[in-house]
């Protein structure tokens, strides 16, 4: 690229390259980035680096590089990432006399990486007739080597769509869905001419054909005349727009994207793009069935644990009044609290669940242990987010559990004293990127004098120490302040341990 010492600049985006460099408006950046968007197709085509260069704003011979890239049919040209770096005119003559005449220019270009010289192809890059950009074509001298078939087609269709590029019919002004399994140039290719007849099919092309039990001679007849659907064929020459279909049988699937050639916008052809997708499809299938054993079995401990609460609250309900009543009271909300995690579980694919689903059912279950004479009134304030469940299951125990002793302990709620006010509890979440933060506060009477969590008697603070000390690998502290303050700090990282280690 010359002597001359290059700038670079740390914007790597091609839309914050173009603010930086240039005084060219949304609707030109939109067409760059669809150009940019698509035009890996192109450098296949053509076994060519693409570079695509826009004119220094206050400069008459500066372009700074807002796009580039490499083909996977061939070996590459440039080692470096040259995104973001100003070259002037004195090091690409060629391409500022592309810029000034507005066509296409071809000549040589010295590479420094590779201390050789390429061979390079300006390309003006046209909006609403006004020249925006130049695309290059860039690859090696090519010495005493003859083309195969299939690289001339290759190269005439990439010319094909280089003179569309520099009538401005290139790229299609329509944002395309990007589907990871978007077929490519090596995938298979197919050429058809104005009236839709093959002129050209790749053997991968003839390969995918073959497995939808096409095996008839391809070139020169329609896609149609050999028994296979040709819908997006119909609609890319009838919109002169590109146009993507699957077919196949059930077992095997076929991408078929169709790419209409222009001619000052009249169809004179069509590039085919054809992938096989049955394995990936295959691969679908198994993780939708996969995804659907997953819920069932969420489904079905969600239904073990609803009977298995149903089995204790018609215990508890025969038995007198008691600490065997309570302790069952007790067991059943805690069963029930997981119920609820694996409910939210079965209706989605992902072993995470949106724990804002979880919370109202927690705090229903303990307002329900609230009295007339005095209720229990609870607010949740903040955002846990998606949490995964080996987090969200002992999360939900451990606030059932500090919700339920709140309500258990508070004053006029089971021990028929008479209060002034409701039990007001307070629930706020926070979360960071590797942390999750819950604060529980009441307006009770506070804890005992000399209370200590780690030496606790209760069967329930001893649970919530446990699951958040071994489970969720978190800490917790009760202060009393106005009312009983519990602080959970939950790292989202950690690996949690079994239910045996408490």
């Amino acid at each position: 690229m010359g002597a001359q010492p290059v700038v670079c600049s740390p914007v790597a985006t091609l839309a914050d390259l173009v603010q930086e460099y240039t005084d060219l408006g949304e609707p030109v950046v939109t067409q760059l980035q669809r150009l940019v968007a698509g035009w890996g197709v192109l450098s296949d085509l053509c076994f060519a680096d693409l570079l695509l260069f826009v004119p220094v704003k206050g400069s008459d011979d500066e372009f700074v590089v807002v796009g580039q890239i490499r083909p996977t049919t061939s070996q590459t040209l440039h080692l470096d990432d040259l995104v973001g770096r100003v070259i002037g005119s004195q090091d690409r003559p060629i391409m500022s006399r592309a810029w000034s005449l507005g066509s296409v220019v071809e000549g040589e270009v010295q590479i420094p990486s590779r201390n050789e010289r390429g061979r390079l192809v300006c390309i003006p890059v046209r909006w609403q007739d006004e020249l925006v950009a130049i695309l290059t074509r860039e690859s090696a001298l090519t010495v005493g080597r003859r083309p195969g078939v299939l690289e001339r087609v290759y190269v005439e269709v990439f010319d094909r769509l280089a003179r569309m590029i520099s009538r401005g019919e290139f790229p299609f002004p329509v944002d395309e869905p990007a589907m990871a399994e978007t077929p490519r140039v090596g995938d298979g290719v197919m050429v058809l001419d104005a009236s839709a007849r093959v002129d050209y099919a790749s053997p991968n092309a003839v390969n995918a054909l073959h497995r939808l039990g096409l095996y008839s001679g391809i070139e020169g007849v329609r896609l149609d005349e050999a028994g296979l659907e040709q819908t997006a064929v119909s609609l890319a020459y009838q919109t002169c727009l590109p146009a993507v279909e699957e077919v196949g049988d059930g077992e095997t699937s076929v991408m078929i994207r169709c790419v209409p050639l222009l001619d000052q916008r009249v169809v004179t052809g069509a590039l085919v793009l054809v992938r096989d997708v049955s394995d990936l499809r295959r691969r679908d299938r198994l993780l939708m069935s996969k995804d659907a054993a997953i819920r069932e079995v969420h489904h079905r401990v969600k239904n073990n644990l609803q009977t298995i609460s149903s089995l204790l609250r018609i215990q508890y309900r025969r038995m007198a009044p008691g600490e065997a009543r309570h302790a069952l009271e007790e067991s059943e909300r805690r069963v029930r609290s997981i119920a609820v995690v694996h409910e939210i579980l079965s209706r989605d694919t992902t072993d995470e669940v949106e724990f804002n689903d979880i919370l109202p059912s927690l705090l229903r279950m303990a307002e329900d242990m609230g009295s007339t004479d005095r209720p229990v009134l609870i607010t949740c304030r903040g955002e846990p987010g998606r949490l995964q469940a080996s987090v969200a299951t002992p999360l939900a125990v451990v606030l059932n559990e500090l919700l339920q002793n709140t309500a258990e302990h508070a004053p006029g709620v089971h021990d028929g004293v008479s209060a002034e006010r409701p039990l007001r509890v307070d629930v706020e979440l926070s979360r960071s990127d590797d942390e999750l933060s819950v604060l529980v506060r009441d307006n009770g009477v506070g804890l005992p004098d000399g209370f200590s969590i780690d030496d606790t008697s209760s069967l329930g603070l001893s649970i919530v120490r446990g699951l958040v000390g071994t489970q969720l690998g978190g800490t917790i502290s009760m202060r009393t302040d106005g009312g009983t303050v519990v602080e959970l700090s939950v790292p989202l990282d950690h690996p949690s341990d079994d239910l045996e280690s408490l």
